[in-house]
């Protein structure tokens, strides 16, 4: 509300207290406007330096809610139960040819987990998974075209890796997609039809944050048609997941529209499933 002056003054010193209250509990929500704050130098000096650093624990928050089948092998009892062991039995899976033991060694080897850091073997295992359609495989890809990590940085190629992972249903790309047209990052045009659209897909799939930006996008009819009644349905699916900066919103909102409004919103969220997309 503080950061777009909806219905309150535009403030950026408050927007900044709720998204780091945020951002505290993990949201990589409010973790990215933290960065986007910094970097625009809005309601704090302007650092490039911090807006990355919150970009990245964005990125980390992502990545640890996006984690693929193979990592479950580690708690299986068919599995020793050991990172050095973890990664032998990676290693035999990716030579076999199998992408999530070729994406899940390529994670051993960025975080140091039962064997040595090695950037280059990341980005060996993870370009192979990616060729074969591993979405999340195609998403850390991406990241590291965008940080420049083993690789010489190329925005366009993380926008077309974003966008495969996006197409295979990856709700994390999904989201980000929306962020990158949305606020128009890595070089792309701001283009709210296309942020409205990836913020649709994954917040069918559940994705909080991704409820909350398409809320957003509902009450201000940007990139789609003004709707309060979807504005305020897709704020208390996000907030019933725990997200304190949509509960607030909702609040607000239930507050603003008709009670008639208001009962066909919470009728929308109260009837929805994973997968649905609303309409009223």
């Amino acid at each position: 509300m503080y950061s777009y002056g909806e219905g309150v003054p535009q403030d950026f010193t408050k927007a900044m207290e709720w998204y780091q209250k945020a951002a505290a509990q993990g949201l990589a929500d409010a973790q990215h406007k933290l960065g986007m704050m910094y970097n625009n130098g809005e309601g704090v000096p302007k650092d490039s330096a911090k807006a990355l650093e919150w970009w990245k624990k964005e990125n980390i928050q992502q990545e640890s809610n996006s984690i693929g089948p193979g990592w479950k092998y580690e708690d299986d009892t068919a599995v020793p139960n050991n990172a050095v062991a973890t990664v032998e039995w990676w290693e035999k899976a990716a030579a076999q040819g199998d992408a999530s033991a070729q994406f899940n060694l390529g994670v051993s080897y960025a975080n140091g987990d039962g064997i040595p850091r090695d950037g280059a073997k990341t980005l060996a295992l993870w370009q192979k998974a990616a060729a074969q359609g591993h979405a999340n495989a195609q998403y850390n890809l991406g990241w590291l075209y965008v940080y420049g990590k083993a690789v010489t940085m190329d925005f366009a190629k993380a926008k077309e890796l974003f966008l495969k992972a996006a197409d295979r249903g990856f709700v994390y790309a999904q989201f980000h997609v929306g962020q990158i047209y949305d606020d128009g990052l890595i070089g792309v045009p701001k283009d709210k039809f296309q942020a409205a659209k990836w913020y649709e897909k994954a917040a069918a799939q559940g994705h909080a944050a991704a409820q909350g930006r398409l809320a957003r996008m509902y009450y201000d009819g940007d990139g789609v048609i003004k709707n309060t009644v979807l504005a305020y349905a897709w704020l208390d699916l996000s907030a019933a997941q725990g997200n304190d900066i949509t509960k607030a919103q909702r609040d607000w909102l239930g507050k603003k529209i008709t009670a008639s409004e208001k009962s066909e919103g919470q009728r929308l969220s109260s009837n929805w499933k994973k997968g649905d997309i609303l309409r009223n």
